[in-house]
């Protein structure tokens, strides 16, 4: 049976995403214990694949027996398998969340959402198993449009925001459908592997270069790398709470994911780094992504649009350590996507439940929230703390290992951006810690009378669990780093590195 996990770990949440229908036709109430049951099982396969990754080697599992490159293959090995622990450690805290979120959010609409979420789950997880590029593609399609439809069950503007996602997303998607039928025509092979063997000999081939060129950018779009990154704050502002603490976190971390295997699995790492030089390209573009979107964030009052135009700020972290190509860098960008997937999980999960109470998110409105919700915006605070790179959080060691990434190429510009970048973070999340926990100040600096009196208010234990576990998550990852960098890390990085 456990041979059989690469497959089932698909096979399940689509399965249960078609009979979610007739079990909430049932009753609708039914299809949150489904929906908890189903992204547990597929967590518990995630931690048996690759506990058998880490003793016993990669994984190759050839679909209906087909032998590759003509069949499709999943492999699994170290990256891929913790990549499928964060989907569905993320999703299982998206599905636990979602019961009282999707009541309030979706009511009525909680069989849909369901559904969708389901197929946006088996999207995320099939884009980082299987080893065929066009394989990749339909993946990446069935998470697209799950989250599309997610996304448009939000605010009364989330269909326009959707809209634009959908005509964002639909370029990207064709960019890297492109570039991969450049491939496919010039060597005849859709397999990553075998792909890797048959490229070097066309390296300086057009057709190749205008490939490379097609799939990066069209991994950049979905992933919002500044310039590309317009669509996102708007979609992921506008979509209800408990998608949000899932697309935010997963999303734009798969892209990044993506990104690696392109350069470094795909491609000799050489190749975009002597032969067509695009790292440096994507090197400014993501110190301008991590230095603009923090900027951006100040300049927002309402903390979940601030949340927003984090994320563009944390692509740029992730997609400088891939162009760094270095061993430091490597490390920094594998490390930003564990960091980025437990800490917006949190920090979403967390809004979400300010949402909830408050009916919205306006940095202005929090007065007396760490009184009123102490558990939550303690758990917030953890997230701050791992954004600006407090240790022990795991986003100290991942901007630790950014920053030696740069000194080890040279690229003193890029720490001035680093520190300048983790400066502003400080700023605007200062902001929400200032709102939400210090009273005004008498004229004279004194207090006179009593503190105002402020019922604690959480919200039901179903929404404040994943919260807590998300925080939780961020200081074990943060103390358990060596560990990430020893086991998973380590044995990926690229020959030569």
């Amino acid at each position: 049976m456990p041979q059989q996990f690469p497959a089932l770990i698909i096979v399940i949440p689509l399965l249960a995403a078609l009979l979610t229908a007739p079990l909430g036709a049932l009753s609708r109430r039914l299809c949150y214990p489904w929906l908890v049951l189903i992204m547990g099982l597929t967590l518990c396969l995630a931690l048996a694949i690759i506990g058998q990754v880490i003793n016993s080697g990669p994984i190759s599992y050839h679909m209906g027996g087909w032998e590759p490159p003509w069949g499709i293959e999943y492999k699994i090995d170290q990256l891929n398998a913790l990549m499928m622990v964060l989907i569905t450690g993320a999703g299982f805290l998206g599905a636990l969340y979602s019961g009282p979120s999707f009541e309030q959010e979706l009511p009525g609409r909680q069989t849909l959402a369901t559904t969708l979420y389901f197929l946006m789950i088996t999207g995320l997880l099939g884009i980082v198993i299987t080893g065929d590029l066009f394989n990749v593609f339909v993946f990446l399609e069935i998470a697209s449009l799950s989250g599309y439809g997610l996304i448009a069950c939000g605010s009364a503007d989330a269909p326009l925001a959707t809209f634009r996602y959908i005509i964002m997303g639909t370029i990207g998607a064709s960019c890297y459908l492109l570039g991969v039928g450049y491939l496919y025509i010039s060597t005849g092979s859709l397999n990553l592997a075998d792909l890797h063997n048959l490229l070097p000999q066309l390296y300086h081939s057009r057709v190749v270069l205008t490939a490379g060129a097609l799939m990066l950018v069209g991994i950049s779009l979905k992933m919002a790398l500044f310039p590309l990154h317009a669509w996102l704050p708007e979609a992921y502002y506008e979509a209800p709470s408990a998608i949000s603490g899932v697309v935010a976190p997963l999303y734009t971390k798969v892209g990044g994911y993506l990104m690696l295997r392109i350069i470094y699995n795909l491609f000799e790492p050489r190749f975009f780094i002597e032969i067509f030089p695009i790292t440096t390209i994507l090197s400014w573009a993501a110190v301008c992504a991590l230095l603009i979107g923090s900027i951006y964030a100040i300049a927002q009052k309402d903390l979940k649009k601030m949340l927003c135009y984090s994320v563009i700020a944390q692509v740029g972290y992730i997609v400088l350590g891939i162009a760094l190509a270095n061993r430091a860098g490597f490390t920094s960008a594998i490390l930003t996507i564990v960091n980025e997937v437990c800490t917006k999980s949190c920090i979403f999960l967390a809004t979400g439940a300010i949402i909830y109470r408050l009916g919205n998110s306006r940095i202005d409105n929090l007065q007396h929230l760490y009184r009123r919700m102490p558990l939550t915006m303690l758990a917030f605070t953890v997230g701050v703390f791992s954004m600006v790179g407090i240790p022990p959080t795991c986003g100290f060691f991942s901007k630790l290992y950014l920053l030696f990434g740069c000194v080890a190429a040279g690229q003193w510009s890029f720490i001035v951006a680093l520190l300048l970048s983790t400066i502003l973070n400080v700023i605007y999340f200062f902001r929400v810690i200032k709102a939400a926990c210090f009273e005004d100040p008498q004229p004279d600096y004194s207090r006179t009378e009593d503190y105002p009196q402020v019922e604690v208010e959480e919200v039901p234990a179903a929404m404040l669990i994943p919260i807590l576990i998300a925080a939780s998550a961020i200081v074990i990852t943060g103390l358990g780093s060596h560990w990430i960098i020893i086991n998973i890390i380590n044995p990926m990085i690229p020959v030569g590195f």
